[in-house]
């Protein structure tokens, strides 16, 4: 019920959402305020705390960002005044003089962006690069990153912790990086804005498909590095794979939020605009003839979106662009998806016996790939088992669901 004001009700969902949207932009303010990782995520983790508690009953503040931000500030202070020691008087001092909103200076117009490049400093190992940025920018948990690289919760966290560590102990600035700073940057900036989008596109976690706001976050930092860096192809060809599988978003669900198959999927409710987009962000890349691995990924999708059914996929086109994806890119999850491509066009056996030799047996989609190949082979026991194993590896109750159409497809 509406509040005496006409307020509608606060729920933990409208506070979640206000979290996905501006915990990257609070961390980063905060960050560059204090010049402490730590103390920045505690004190915008803090102000979501209060929020919790205050805003179902005082309702949503008039701007919920400059709210939280003001509040982890305040927090922080009171934690610096507990500390009393001199250096935390100090920084106190910075923290009470420092401006809300930090001044534009360098190439970087926008702060979200400018914490990636940040964290993507040379110093830190790819891991710990991507692996801090999707903790500080996205608040993804550390649960939540670990799926991501298919690695242990534990293994993740110790990652991260020496990551700050050594932000700390070598002490690499916050600052904004300058133009002879950005080419070393880029690869490491590029993976961690595809890995903000994937999570977004399907969640680790939770009651929903995908998180859209994050994913609508990645898309537009993607936008953000193609202006900064208007001449890296890479950069182009990752905002194209985005937006190619973006398109794709209001088909993946039905009007009951349940999910569809993608051989069920009625291609017309695909984003036209965003498929056009993409698809002609991969002819500029084509024409450049540089070729990585976001650019052959974003052509895969441009092959796919441009079938009319999935039946009139091009196959063949797809199973050579994997096999010049993993010439540059030779992971066992680029392996894993030639195979299905190898299954249509050589059949299922040939596809199955690429997959049995992955070592991916932490990763659902592995499970799934390998039951729907089983199946096709009439190995309906071994199916369902693989069918089992892939829906006890997922935490997305969406997708759960997604494996048990899956499941009663290969019954029927």
């Amino acid at each position: 019920m509406p509040d005496p004001a006409g307020r509608p009700p606060v729920t933990s969902a409208d506070i979640a959402r206000v979290f996905r949207a501006e915990h990257g932009r609070a961390v980063a303010v905060l960050i560059r305020a204090l010049g402490d990782i730590d103390l920045a995520e505690d004190a915008v983790q803090d102000a979501f705390a209060v929020a919790v508690a205050r805003w179902p009953r005082d309702g949503m503040p008039p701007s919920p960002a400059g709210w939280i931000i003001t509040t982890a500030r305040r927090r922080a202070i009171d934690r610096l005044r507990r500390e009393a020691s001199r250096d935390a008087r100090q920084s106190e001092a910075a923290l009470i003089a420092a401006p809300d909103e930090p001044r534009e200076e360098g190439p970087v117009r926008d702060e979200r962006l400018r914490l990636v490049f940040t964290c993507c400093h040379p110093a830190l190992s790819r891991e710990a690069q991507v692996a801090l940025t999707l903790r500080l920018l996205g608040g993804l948990t550390t649960a939540e990153i670990a799926r991501a690289f298919l690695v242990p919760e534990a293994t993740m966290a110790q990652r991260i912790v020496r990551a700050k560590r050594k932000i700390r102990d070598v002490g690499i600035p916050y600052r904004v990086p300058r133009d002879a700073d950005l080419p070393p940057r880029v690869t490491s900036v590029l993976s961690v804005v595809y890995l903000v989008f994937t999570e977004g596109h399907t969640a680790t976690s939770g009651s929903e498909l995908g998180r859209p706001d994050l994913a609508a976050e990645a898309i537009r930092l993607g936008r953000a590095v193609v202006e900064l860096m208007p001449d890296e192809p890479e950069a182009k060809g990752l905002l194209a794979l985005m937006l190619l599988t973006e398109a794709r978003r209001p088909a993946r669900t039905d009007a009951a939020g349940e999910p569809v198959l993608l051989a069920d999927q009625d291609r017309a409710c695909w984003d036209a605009a965003l498929v056009a987009e993409g698809h002609a962000l991969v002819r500029e890349c084509l024409r450049r003839n540089a070729p990585g691995p976001f650019q052959i990924q974003a052509a895969i999708n441009a092959v796919h979106t441009d079938a009319a059914t999935a039946s009139d996929t091009d196959w063949v086109q797809v199973v050579a662009l994997y096999d010049q994806l993993l010439e540059v890119f030779p992971t066992d999850v680029v392996r894993l998806n030639r195979a299905v491509a190898v299954a249509e066009v050589e059949g299922a056996a040939s596809g199955l016996g690429l997959v049995e030799g992955l070592d991916l047996g932490g990763y659902p989609a592995f499970h799934v790939v390998r039951a729907d190949l089983l199946a096709r082979l009439g190995r309906s026991a071994e199916a369902a088992a693989a069918l089992d194993r892939a829906r006890s590896l997922t935490a997305n109750r969406v997708e759960e669901r997604l494996i048990g159409l899956r499941a009663a497809r290969h019954d029927a």
